[in-house]
């Protein structure tokens, strides 16, 4: 089973609605790696390391809207060949 590495960018009502909580909660849930954080155009960045299948089923996740006090407008992912192993999930600030 290949490892995987997307980057998302997720546009929307999704900053102060507990969506970093939220998303990393999920992540951890699909045995996720990376982090999640807040941009300053008010959009939130995802980073999901694992295995394939799971990087999918998370980015549907976002897709779908993430948690139900958000609203997400759009999202736009790439895959991504980070410069460091990430063990967990987390939150950046």
């Amino acid at each position: 089973m290949a490892s995987v590495c997307t980057l998302a960018w997720v546009h929307g009502m999704v900053q102060g609605v507990g969506f970093r909580y939220s998303t990393q909660r999920e992540a951890q849930k699909l045995g996720l790696n990376g982090y999640v954080r807040n941009m300053d155009d008010g959009s939130v960045e995802v980073l999901a390391c694992g295995e394939a299948e799971q990087v999918e089923q998370l980015v549907d996740w976002l897709k779908a809207g993430g948690p139900r006090s958000a609203r997400v407008d759009k999202v736009l992912t790439e895959p991504h060949q980070p410069d460091r192993e990430w063990s967990n999930f987390g939150i950046r600030y």
